[in-house]
């Protein structure tokens, strides 16, 4: 042996003593608490049932034929075999064509416990790795070795995306460029055909993905509609049909009988057997739909919902940096580890509630296994039938947005370059969240701006394109399926044939105000609702229980009040049309001029009915919107001053305040309150929902009244300032605060007067792997940093790799967990953690598998890093623009820190509160 090797071999030894010394005389305690809980509390590997595969022999024979180390291209194969699965496999040197996965992602609907493995099957090749190292060629071989390691960084896909952690942008967008430039690298026939194929794959997914959700949301409103009218009857013709389709539209037939009808006695009141049946069925529907919705529960163990995830709406509030007061408190890994042991596991359930707010995160970036897997999917559609049928204070439109992102998520799998990067993924998911809104409004352009303005985190001009194709593909398929019997694909068409006057302005303004503060109200009820009754022990414990005491509420109110009997959307269009005839009665909603103070009261008494059982049931364990309940309650408010403005201008017509209006004419030749109720609508949905263009344009689709853009713009933005004033989240916004997900809002902007230091930890020698003085790193120490990150909850996280000082690499927590699995016996193995030391090329031959004790293809050479006095704003660009999971930061060109995506959302949502 050289002399040169020799002694870079001793002094590689005594490094390896020195750190096992150090490792031993570490806390006992923290030793004890990780070796305990290895097998309760850390997250599962993605790779412990995956069995490991030989090296291409494509990868062998070249580099039998190299004899020293060359840089290599795109056209080259990597260094690194994997035996995990990844997204993309390498590229073989035989060819440039299109990689593909060894086989399909698995994503768990139940994260299990994380379990590390510990080999102790033969001995370390690691020794081996020392005695070809050699001093003299590392500077030789350094440029190269960075070379290999980016391309194998970036052209391998070793990342895997475990439960609730943040997918990395910037790999996947180099990734598929790769895959691409391969594509395109063929000039022959078939390379031709094969990129052509490639380019119409996403307009192949998106028209797949438009017509499915078309066809599930003709199911669901047929069956709903059906099981509906169960509550008041059936049809004798056919069991199956609606009282609608039954009776060919008619009010009245004799095809249809009522339950009191069929259940006929003279000691009961016919009215009382109808009501009776009628909580029945609102009771049993709703709990029906409830059980669907529990069998989806997933169960987090609470060492990972330490930092992530906090039941839905907040029912308990788990925030460990927080004593009783409130104050914030200084709490070590291993104690806040400790204490979320003492805590139940969290809970939750992908079916239930209205799912955008989930969306909306996913969107972003963030990994939620199963929430938009098939078995969400099916039971979602059939418990969304239930709790619709029952006549519940929900909508479905809310849910459709979930229920076709779903189909996006699971049509993504007939094509590989979808299924496999994440970030191409998302953009599909974009255009399958807007189809949703498409045929829940028949509003193609409305789904559109929905996407864009609402749950879409990166919407560039190709994906917006490709989501209208996408809508229109699904409006399309509505219309020729004809849901409604109308052969029309919107909920409702009213067509107003008065246009409206220069005096109502005033009025449009006030109802606007009014909607956008009953929307904020609306939110702080349903905050207060969820964290005052929804604590209670009981209602906590027993989530049905919740659904029965809301579906029996429900029933009770319902029945009396003809407005909060009838479906929403059939309620909705009788608010909004316009009347033709007017009649005596004092319930029908078009009044004489002396009949207009009856149906006031009448709909005031609607309004407060429905405002409250639309507070109680959101929120509850079925899936459930809240779009058209919103615009439900709006629109009994707007008729009911559209009916105020009319009758004062009945009546004071001589004025002169409300233009060329007569006291003589009909009450609608003036004012027309279907008008009203469609802007109130409006609002109102603005203020719970923050959506403003999108619903401008929805309300106009629905009407196909250009004269009445106006008002429908002003009674939208009026709502948007007055809500905003009053609660700066809307509900989403709310969901996502009260769950505790690392949503990074790309669209609000906070104030910042700070700089990056002061959210950057200081530099603890468990955070970071310290190669000063050896290059190998005993795979025992980097296994109890792994686990200190887990305790943080930083599943996602990374370990910067310095040298005197200076930041040199990162490797992320999921690749070094990955890497230190494959190890035979971990327990003696050193690990090569630098770029800057090269093997000898004669014991690469003796091998013809790579070394597993090899990290640096883990590594990522470059990670992106900013000095500690970069303004905070550049550092909310860097995070929003580039999608990173974590920045490092340094201090006159030496590390200093590194801040996670997760703290920077928790340091703004700090900043947040402190503001309001």
């Amino acid at each position: 042996m050289p002399k040169s090797v020799a002694s870079y071999h001793s002094a590689l030894h005594a490094r390896g003593l020195r750190d096992d010394d150090e490792d031993s005389g570490n806390n006992d305690e923290s030793d004890a608490l990780l070796d305990s809980t290895h097998l309760t509390t850390t997250p599962p590997s993605p790779v412990v049932q995956r069995k490991a595969k030989s090296a291409r022999q494509s990868e062998i024979d070249l580099r039998s034929r190299l004899p020293s180390r060359v840089q290599l291209d795109e056209q080259s194969s990597l260094l690194a075999h994997r035996d995990r699965v990844p997204s993309y496999t390498s590229m073989p040197s035989s060819g440039p064509s299109t990689p593909r996965p060894f086989m399909s992602r698995h994503n768990s609907h139940a994260p299990s416990v994380r379990i590390p493995r510990h080999h102790n099957r033969s001995a370390s090749f690691s020794m081996r790795l020392v005695n070809a190292l050699g001093s003299e060629q590392r500077e030789a071989n350094a440029e190269a070795n960075m070379q290999d390691s980016k391309q194998s960084l970036f052209y391998d896909d070793r990342i895997w995306y475990d439960q609730f952690t943040s997918t990395d942008w910037v790999h996947d967008s180099i990734a598929d460029a790769y895959r691409v430039k391969a594509l395109r690298s063929r000039r022959d026939i078939r390379g031709r055909i094969e990129a052509w194929f490639d380019g119409a794959q996403g307009w192949i997914l998106v028209a797949i993905i438009g017509c499915l959700t078309a066809v599930i949301a003709y199911f669901v409103s047929v069956t709903e509609s059906v099981l509906f009218d169960y509550k008041e009857g059936f049809c004798t013709a056919a069991w199956y049909s609606s009282r609608r389709k039954c009776c060919a539209g008619a009010t009245e037939c004799e095809l249809w009988k009522s339950w009191s009808e069929i259940i006929s006695s003279t000691r009961i009141e016919d009215e009382r057997i109808e009501f009776g049946a009628f909580v029945m069925f609102v009771v049993v529907l709703s709990v029906l739909s409830c059980v669907l919705t529990l069998s989806t529960k997933t169960v987090i163990p609470s060492a990972i919902s330490l930092t992530t995830l906090d039941e839905n709406l907040g029912a308990e509030d788990r925030r460990l940096d927080r004593d009783d007061e409130g104050r914030k408190r200084t709490v070590s890994p291993a104690q806040a580890f400790n204490e979320s042991q003492s805590r139940p596991p969290m809970v939750y359930y992908s079916a239930a509630g209205s799912g955008v707010a989930e969306v909306r995160v996913i969107l972003s970036g963030f990994v939620l296994h199963g929430y938009l897997g098939m078995k969400t999917l099916i039971i979602k559609t059939l418990a969304l039938v239930l709790s619709v049928a029952s006549g519940l204070s929900l909508g479905k439109e809310g849910p459709y947005v979930h229920i076709a992102t779903c189909i996006g998520n699971v049509a993504c799998r007939l094509f590989s370059k979808y299924n496999h990067n994440d970030g191409k993924r998302r953009e599909v998911l974009s255009a399958s969240a807007a189809s949703g809104v498409a045929v829940a409004f028949g509003a193609p352009i409305g789904g559109v701006l929905f996407s864009l303005e609402e749950v879409s985190y990166y919407f560039p001009p190709k994906t917006m394109f490709r989501t209208f194709f996408c809508c229109i593909v699904a409006a399309l398929t509505l219309k020729f399926l004809n849901p409604y019997g109308t052969n029309k694909i919107v909920l409702f068409e009213v067509r107003y044939l008065t246009d409206w006057k220069a005096f109502e302005m005033i009025a449009f303004i006030i109802v606007g105000v009014l909607g956008g503060a009953i929307g904020a109200l609306f939110i702080k009820a349903s905050r207060f609702w969820a964290r005052t009754f929804r604590r209670i022990p009981l209602i906590k414990k027993v989530p049905i229980l919740e659904v029965v005491l809301v579906a029996l509420i429900t029933g009770l109110l319902s029945f009396w009040n003809h407005y909060t009997k009838l479906p929403v959307t059939e309620l909705l269009f009788e608010l909004a049309s316009p009347c033709d005839a007017f009649t005596e009665t004092g319930i029908g909603l078009c009044p004489t001029k002396d009949q207009i103070p009856t149906v006031v009261w009448y709909l005031c008494g609607a309004f407060v009915i429905k405002a409250f059982l639309t507070t109680i049931t959101f929120g509850i364990k079925v899936p459930a919107g809240i779009y058209v309940p919103s615009m439900v309650v709006g629109g009994l408010l707007g008729r009911t001053i559209g009916h105020i403005v009319q009758y004062l201008a009945l009546h004071y017509a001589n004025t002169g305040l409300f233009g060329t209006c007569h006291a003589d004419d009909s009450p609608e030749a003036c004012v027309v309150p279907g008008v009203y109720a469609m802007v109130a609508a409006g609002a109102t949905m603005c203020g719970v929902t923050r959506l403003s263009i999108t619903l401008a344009v929805i309300l106009f689709e629905l009407t196909g009244s250009l004269d009445h853009v106006m008002p429908f713009s002003i009674g939208v933005l009026v709502s948007k300032w007055t809500a905003d004033a009053l609660e700066p989240l809307s509900i989403y916004d709310l969901l996502t605060d009260m769950n505790s997900y690392p949503f990074l809002d790309n669209k609000v902007r906070p104030v910042f007067t700070g700089e990056l230091g002061d959210i950057t930890p200081r530099v603890r020698e468990e955070r970071v792997i310290d190669i000063s003085h050896s290059s190998l790193v005993p795979a025992k120490s980097l296994r109890k940093k792994l686990d200190h990150l887990h305790m943080l909850g930083e599943l996602d996280g990374g370990l910067p790799i310095v040298r005197d000082g200076v930041l040199v690499g990162l490797i992320p927590a999921p690749d070094l967990e990955f890497a230190l699995d494959k190890l035979d016996n971990e327990d003696n193995s050193l690990c090569l953690m630098s770029n800057q030391d090269g093997w000898n090329d004669a014991a690469a031959e003796e091998e013809e598998q790579e070394d597993p004790t090899d990290f640096t293809p883990y590594i990522d050479p470059a990670p992106v890093a900013l000095e500690i006095h970069s303004p905070m704003d550049l550092v909310y660009e860097c995070f929003v623009k580039l999608g990173l999971r974590y920045i490092c930061a340094l201090r006159d060109g030496k590390y200093a820190g590194l801040v996670h995506k997760k703290a920077f959302v928790k340091y703004i949502k700090e900043l947040e509160a402190e503001e309001h």
